[in-house]
């Protein structure tokens, strides 16, 4: 049985490399690039394949750019549901700049969808997801999507007792948030820009997850502190752990891999403490490697060791 399907409304053909230092109006000598399937539902898909448990991605996909995004997951082992659309997916650039070790990434605003391309996508998540335990949307709206789409999804996730996870920001997490989620991944900033306040101490930080959870609004918070960690809240539990001691190469992707460590573990009926270990673990891996940005089996496993988790 799939027990995680991904939904990604905006994915992209990402091409990545690197250079030495980004130099306004310079011809930049870039390193050989690597294109790969690219978008959160679709990253949390690619995660979960490589830890072997069985997951479905569903995408809108238009043009040549989609065939060849759809032709990389299916390389992968990816089982795809690609909505045909009229027009092209999106190309997404990032360059790591060695020097800095900083990562320059520029994203497209994704083609238009119309409003029949809308629903098929909506139709296509609750359909392939019936007998899912997990139904995850993660990732921006393209143009001409409205507001409450994540919102609709999370109301047909519930009438049909299914857990949704959200990964997104701005206007349509918060009426997703309105409805209510299983879980949402929100940054730091992104809970500030939620909540219109900054959180600068783990205390404020801890109450501020503990709101949203008391309203309603989401069973679980995991809040992704970058560089010092991360801590996730439900309404009996809290976790903090910090960032794990790693050389890191590039931090692109690193949220979506917290988010799959974190949704295969549970999917495979690890307690909500061990999972949230194997998505410290899972972004940890995936932070070491280069272009792919995806954490290795062999990795995540030796990290988990690594994992130091404290109750709050």
């Amino acid at each position: 049985m799939t027990q995680i399907v991904t939904l990604t409304m905006n994915p992209a053909l990402d091409i990545s490399t690197s250079v030495d230092k980004v130099v306004a109006t310079h011809k930049l000598r870039c390193s050989e690039e690597k294109t790969q399937a690219g978008g959160g539902g679709i990253n949390i898909s690619r995660v979960v394949r490589r830890l072997e448990m069985p997951t479905t991605a569903i995408y809108p996909s238009g043009g040549y750019t989609g065939q060849i995004l759809t032709h990389l997951l299916q390389d992968e082992g990816v089982v795809s549901h690609a909505i045909p659309i009229a027009q092209e997916t999106r190309e997404c650039f990032t360059v790591h700049e060695t020097t800095s070790n900083q990562d320059f990434r520029f994203l497209l605003p994704g083609p238009t969808l119309s409003p029949s391309e809308q629903q098929a996508c909506l139709d296509a998540m609750v359909e392939l997801g019936t007998t899912a335990r997990f139904l995850v949307a993660s990732g921006s709206l393209p143009p001409g999507v409205k507001e409450d789409f994540y919102a609709q999804l999370a109301l047909r996730a519930s009438a049909n007792n299914q857990d949704f996870v959200l990964d997104t920001s701005g206007a349509p997490l918060k009426a997703a948030l309105a409805v209510g989620v299983y879980l949402f991944k929100p940054s730091l900033r992104e809970l500030e820009e939620l909540l219109g306040q900054s959180l600068t101490t783990e205390s404020q930080q801890l109450q501020a997850a503990r709101e949203i959870v008391g309203r309603g609004q989401a069973r679980i918070v995991a809040l992704s502190l970058g560089e010092d960690g991360a801590m996730l809240v439900t309404s009996e539990q809290s976790f903090r752990a910090p960032a794990i001691p790693v050389k890191v190469v590039s931090t692109v992707g690193a949220g979506d891999n917290f988010v799959a460590g974190i949704l295969w573990a549970l999917a495979k009926g690890d307690t909500l403490e061990h999972a949230f270990g194997y998505g410290m673990a899972s972004a940890a891996a995936a932070v070491m490697n280069a272009h792919t940005n995806l954490c290795e089996p062999k990795d995540l496993q030796r990290l988990y060791q690594q994992v130091r988790i404290t109750p709050l």
